[in-house]
């Protein structure tokens, strides 16, 4: 009797494992689908339909649902089933608010320990450095999705970077909700120039500078999101064109 608990408790431990590997596919197909705009913004997901074109069961497919709807991606209807979030010019402006301090922290601490550990090269540092070359080569492409998804990697890789694992888990819940605001606007050239300045502060270990134009970056991109996808915010832009310059 002991062993056939023992093998029910096995089996469903392995069952379980298995639902939650499923629930977790099914989570980065649909965040793809989102953030490639494959599910268009405001567009209604039934289970049942997105259980079919992932051919999956639609247990891990509901799991996988409900952990889009806390993530922010998705958002649930009143009466039933769920849609792909509509961004407000609130949430943008929310979002930024939130990403602003981790983001220019971020940047901060990996100076930091890039100083730290000179004259040796940290680690991460030469991921950080090829997330601009593959951005630069999806540029010269024209492949946008390949472009946004280098962009998100190299913020990401800043915060890896910092080797602050508690900042790592905070913007991990950012960073889906950026690479689809970054793919809903267009990416002007000085920003991808305030990227490779942004490097250039942290690679030689100045702090202050890196956190500086880190946070002219971000006020950028938050005008230049709302400009685009709300005409607005303009001035905000040219205002930190302005100040790029000048840091140049």
């Amino acid at each position: 009797m002991a062993g056939s608990t023992a093998s029910g408790a096995a089996d469903a431990t392995a069952g379980g494992a298995e639902r939650t590997s499923l629930s977790a596919q099914a989570r980065e197909a649909v965040r793809q689908r989102i953030v490639d705009r494959r599910y268009a913004l405001g567009a209604r997901l039934v289970e049942r339909e997105v259980a079919e074109e992932l051919r999956m069961s639609r247990v891990p497919v509901r799991e996988a649902l409900r952990a889009l709807v806390a993530e922010g991606l998705l958002e649930l209807l009143p009466h039933s089933g769920v849609r792909v979030r509509r961004l407000e010019r609130a949430d943008v402006r929310h979002l930024y608010e939130v990403w602003e301090p981790l983001a220019v922290q971020a940047s901060r601490l990996a100076a930091r320990r890039v100083a730290r550990d000179a004259p040796e090269e940290p680690p991460g540092l030469a991921a950080l450095r090829a997330t601009l070359d593959h951005a630069e080569r999806a540029s010269d492409a024209d492949d946008g999705a390949r472009e946004v998804a280098a962009h998100t990697a190299f913020h990401e890789g800043i915060v890896a970077l910092s080797g602050n694992p508690l900042l790592a888990r905070t913007m991990e819940q950012l960073s889906w909700q950026l690479q689809l605001l970054f793919g809903m606007r267009a990416e002007p050239d000085h920003m991808r120039a305030q990227h490779r300045l942004i490097y250039r502060h942290i690679a030689a270990g100045d702090e202050d500078t890196a956190a500086a134009s880190t946070l002219l970056h971000v006020r950028d991109s938050q005008a230049v999101a709302l400009r685009s996808l709300f005409a607005e915010g303009a001035e905000d832009t040219a205002s930190a064109e302005g100040f790029e310059g000048r840091q140049g």
